[in-house]
């Protein structure tokens, strides 16, 4: 099993899971062309696309869809409300219908041999969600978009192998920054994103022997800095109430623009 993020941040995001068998996409966040090449550089093509998990309608997840969906006819798989937001946008251009799967938070599905769990997350979309995936005893999960965590989220994402985890700002960046107060408000609330430091407090709750790789992902381009999200982390892990250290778990910052070292599972 591998996990690979070929994008990631608040300008796009993308990220490959698959077995020898089966090849998904969580998201599709960036062009058809740079998904291609991420792709590409996988050893796979969009033809060898079983499917595309969709987390919520945000631009940065989805602007890559209608190409990608278009050009190979590829699943897509999404919660109801999602579906209906990405079908309203003219900018998706034209999706056949059939090409939808609709999901639901915590029924499992499968799509060859991969099982996959959507999982409630808080962000300001009409129907979020992040995914857990499971390959035999093998299992990963990708959680963005995010405001909060709370003990639903935590014991999804127990027992994992692997995990691309939100780390979108540093606080003290966003509020001096140049952003507007309604928006530097509604990153920091309940429905917005999480923090660096919330991301380390997350992953305190749900290390465990197992837990092999550690992406951060979704980094905000003007209110973080890829060393400061990972320093932040690790500050987290190793101070917080758990019988663990940061240099006890292979901890990386999943690239902006490209792609990222390929976890394997």
């Amino acid at each position: 099993m591998r996990m690979c993020s070929i994008a990631s941040g608040s300008s796009g995001n993308c990220v490959y899971v698959g077995s020898e068998a089966t090849h998904l996409l969580v998201d599709a966040g960036i062009s058809g062309k740079k998904t291609e090449g991420g792709l590409q550089e996988l050893g796979i093509s969009g033809r060898d696309l079983d499917g595309i998990l969709i987390t919520h309608e945000h631009a940065d997840h989805i602007s890559g869809l209608g190409v990608l969906a278009r050009k190979y006819g590829i699943p897509m798989y999404a919660t109801k409300g999602t579906i209906q937001a990405v079908m309203q946008m003219k900018s998706m251009g034209n999706i056949e219908p059939e090409l939808w799967t609709e999901v639901r938070e915590d029924q499992r599905f499968t799509i060859k041999d991969l099982v996959i769990n959507p999982l409630r997350i808080s962000h300001d979309a009409a129907q979020p969600v992040a995914y857990r995936i499971s390959y035999g005893s093998k299992k990963v999960a990708v959680c963005t978009d995010l405001g909060v965590y709370n003990d639903y989220t935590v014991e999804c994402l127990k027992g994992l192998d692997a995990i691309l985890l939100e780390a979108n700002h540093d606080v003290n960046m966003l509020q001096v920054g140049p952003y507007p107060y309604p928006l530097k408000q509604r990153i920091l609330g309940s429905r917005g994103h999480l923090s660096n430091e919330n991301s380390g407090r997350l992953l305190c709750r749900i290390l465990h022997d197992g837990l092999k790789h550690i992406s951060l992902g979704h980094l905000s381009q003007d209110n973080n800095l890829p060393e400061l999200a990972y320093e932040t982390v690790r500050m987290e892990i190793s101070l917080g109430e758990n019988p663990y250290r940061a240099e006890d778990f292979q901890i990386q910052v999943a690239r902006r623009s490209e792609l990222s070292p390929v976890m394997v599972i």
